[in-house]
């Protein structure tokens, strides 16, 4: 069996269990049945975004083969199947009448099958189109063509798990609903902005390749969130209500609930009255 096939599976398959454990471990904010429309939103919208994506990486190559199926239908991309799933959930979820934040339960779950999925990258050599150029560091690895390079699918494999473990210790703090999946999206597509300039793609405008120009795009989306968690302060107006909380953090929910910040970083109350602050918060948020 090709090790690219084994490992995408065994990718879906554990990805899944886990969003199943966290599921039954942490609830749902959705019941059963608009859970699998989000579900299956996600699914379509990310077929359709990492081929669409992929289209870009290489666009004189696409439009030299725009009348050859094979050669269109032949790659995918993460980050375009990330966007390409952002973007359908939330077309879904207007469609069937659901305002709450429902990607934190996927966020872990993402970075166990990225993480798998990339060591059948790795496997797989050249032929996957994800290796690095080349390299003299140590740990450089020849994929059979003689040249020394990053493995820069390993990269990500680190980087993920990394991101995966920092994000289930966060799902234990009081956090406000979203921002587990939101720290996701920005770690990994800030992640994704630099590690590809390790590797060999089509520079298609400002030395940045299409997949980096979609991650610029993601991070500028999630400026606002980015600008809130640096200055320490709690979710939006229009968020505050939705908080998501485990165990022995119920106490520092309802603060946040009262005051609108998270517990572990206070508003004064003197600033929380005065009108700059109030003035201040609202354009920031």
């Amino acid at each position: 069996m090709h090790p690219h096939w084994v490992f995408e599976t065994l990718a879906y398959a554990v990805a899944f269990r886990v969003y199943l454990y966290l599921r039954r471990g942490r609830g749902d904010v959705l019941d059963d049945s608009r859970r699998w429309w989000v579900i299956a939103a996600a699914a379509v919208g990310a077929v359709l975004g990492s081929k669409m994506l992929y289209w870009f990486e290489d666009p004189r190559l696409t439009l030299a083969h725009w009348n050859d199926p094979a050669a269109l239908l032949g790659g995918k991309t993460i980050v375009g199947a990330l966007i390409g799933g952002l973007l359908a959930v939330e077309w879904t979820k207007k469609r069937i009448g659901v305002s709450r934040r429902t990607g934190d339960l996927f966020a872990v779950p993402l970075c166990a099958g990225i993480a798998i999925g990339r060591i059948g990258c790795f496997l797989t050599g050249l032929d996957d189109h994800t290796a690095g150029i080349a390299t003299r560091l140590p740990w450089g690895v020849n994929f059979g063509d003689g040249i020394l390079r990053h493995p820069t699918q390993l990269y990500e494999v680190l980087f993920v798990l990394a991101l995966g473990v920092f994000l289930w210790r966060r799902t234990r703090l009081a956090h406000a609903e979203g921002d587990i999946f939101k720290m996701f999206m920005v770690g990994y597509f800030g992640f994704r902005l630099l590690c590809d300039f390790l590797k060999p793609d089509v520079r298609v405008f400002a030395g940045l390749s299409s997949i980096q120009w979609a991650c610029v795009g993601m991070l500028l989306y999630y400026f606002r969130d980015i600008l809130r968690w640096s200055l320490g302060l709690g979710a939006a107006d229009d968020e505050a209500g939705d908080l998501s909380v485990s165990g022995p953090l119920q106490n520092g929910a309802a603060t946040y609930l009262e005051h609108g910040c998270h517990p572990k970083f206070p508003i004064k109350q003197k600033d929380r009255n005065g009108a700059r602050f109030s003035l201040f918060r609202r354009r920031l948020l």
